[in-house]
């Protein structure tokens, strides 16, 4: 190896232009077990036409869907015991529940954070 030399820690996946970036985004644990109110948009995991039991909670619209996923630190996994009623996709929610550091993975994204969910109520800015 050339003199100055250092082995990259993280070689982006250019072969993939969906592919997540930037996998080992350090969490914040500051609000991990406590009740939080996050904005973002709904990617839809789990649920029927009308109500979703499982979604991604992403910073921007269109994130997993047209753009790759943002990294890790940026996606909340949020699960509800009931569905909950998301009327259109491309509008901001807020989403109420309890907040923690545990991961999750899919086939669409890696995610860092996960909440139950309480509640979800239109974004107001």
């Amino acid at each position: 190896m050339p003199k100055g030399y250092i082995e990259p820690t993280y070689i982006p996946d250019h072969s993939n232009p969906m592919a997540q970036q930037s996998l080992d985004a350090p969490l914040v644990d500051t609000f991990n077990n406590q009740k939080v109110k996050i904005p973002g948009f709904v990617v839809p995991l789990e649920g029927d036409g009308r109500t979703t039991t499982e979604f991604l909670l992403v910073p921007f619209f269109g994130a997993c869907i047209h753009v790759p996923p943002p990294p890790p630190n940026q996606i909340v996994y949020v699960k509800f015991s009931e569905g909950v009623p998301i009327i259109n996709l491309s509008d901001a929610v807020w989403v109420i529940g309890v907040l923690t550091t545990q991961g999750w993975s899919g086939e669409i994204a890696t995610v860092g954070y996960s909440m139950d969910g309480l509640e979800v109520l239109p974004f107001d800015g």
